[in-house]
């Protein structure tokens, strides 16, 4: 079997423990006489495998009684309207800080049912760091808090949680869930695509305050309404089967690693490797400021746009695929979620520094 690193942002790479369990089973689940793809999503043996998925995210999350777990559909931009349709109804206020791409799309799209304002940016600056807030920045009768935890296409991520006093905090935790501990009770809603951290794309998380249930506009679609989702165990309709089977898996491995204290040690040494690299040569440059760096993204440029293209196409030749940045920014992104082992990182230094020694600037 010859895997090769996958740096990709999302969908990226899945547990290679995770994937082989997946594949003994693929055919038959258990006594089932059938894969999870095939079962009735209201059987008993798949009806114990989204309980289980249930239990699983609680544990490791540490989230609260009083907290609900949603397994949706249609991503997390979808939330995007699901927030404002389900939250933004008593004053039609919300306040959004935008720090990079999909942030900016979930301002955008509030627009559309409301008051929606930007009160902090990083455009200033090509979105290399974190807007910095306090209650003062905050209207009072906001009826949200809106921040992207981690901005998968610039690299960055916050490093402190906004104090937004009684006024709900929403945060999209698209690409670093699960990669650390984070006290849920800091926040009213977290929302987050599983496809960087958790599963395989098609399954969206959504962790929401009971309180908060039951808010929404007259005229919300079903599908986007939680409260409905939450009466409902998620299976209103026919729920992402198979994503969240994928996902109860990663949550297995996660707990053997020993939880989010352990996923997070590893992180931090993995991308710690890579960033102390950047740091202590010339060749290649880290736009991020350091205070605000991510765990998860870590984006660097030669300062050359040929040269980086040049790179971006022999590190997949050498199998370090999806290196590439975003197109709206070039450059280079390596992703290195949970799944990443550190061989990967170091590797991809190895082919780093041969390249910088092999392509000399301004030759």
């Amino acid at each position: 079997m010859n895997r090769v690193y996958n740096f990709s942002a999302g969908p990226s790479m899945l547990p290679l423990p995770v994937l082989e369990k997946a594949a003994s089973e693929l055919c038959c689940y258990g006594d089932s006489g059938m894969s999870v793809m095939e079962m009735s999503h209201r059987s008993p043996a798949y009806e114990a495998i989204i309980a289980e998925a249930q239990a699983l995210i609680r544990e490791l999350m540490n989230i609260p009684d009083n907290y609900k777990v949603l397994f949706l559909q249609g991503g997390a931009s979808t939330q995007f309207a699901a927030v404002p349709l389900n939250l933004m109804n008593k004053n039609h206020k919300a306040d959004y800080i935008v720090s990079g791409q999909f942030s900016k799309k979930a301002w955008k799209e509030a627009q559309k049912y409301g008051d929606a304002k930007c009160i902090a940016s990083s455009e200033d600056k090509n979105n290399t760091y974190i807007p910095q807030i306090t209650r003062a920045d905050i209207r009072p009768d906001a009826d949200y808090v809106h921040v992207c935890f981690n901005n998968t296409i610039y690299g960055t991520k916050f490093n402190y949680i906004p104090d937004t006093g009684d006024i709900p905090l929403v945060a999209d935790m698209s690409s670093c869930i699960m990669s650390e501990p984070v006290d849920v009770t800091k926040f009213s809603v977290i929302y987050a695509g599983a496809q960087k951290n958790i599963a395989p794309a098609g399954l969206t998380i959504v962790i929401v305050r009971e309180d908060l249930l039951g808010q929404s506009r007259a005229d919300i679609p079903v599908m986007l309404d939680w409260k409905t989702q939450a009466d409902n165990d998620s299976m209103y309709n026919t729920p992402p089967c198979y994503p969240i089977y994928m996902a109860k898996l990663v949550f297995e491995w996660i707990k053997e690693l020993g939880g989010l204290e352990a996923m997070k040690a590893y992180n931090i040494k993995k991308c710690k490797v890579l960033y102390d690299y950047l740091d202590n040569q010339s060749y290649y440059i880290a736009p991020v400021e350091k205070e605000y760096r991510s765990m998860m993204n870590v984006t660097f440029v030669t300062g050359d746009a040929d040269l980086d293209k040049k790179f971006a196409k022999e590190a997949d030749a050498a199998g370090f695929k999806n290196i590439k940045g975003h197109r709206s920014v070039g450059g280079m992104r390596a992703s290195i979620y949970n799944a990443m082992p550190i061989e990967g990182v170091e590797k991809l230094i190895a082919f780093m520094d041969a390249f910088a020694k092999n392509n000399p600037k301004n030759a």
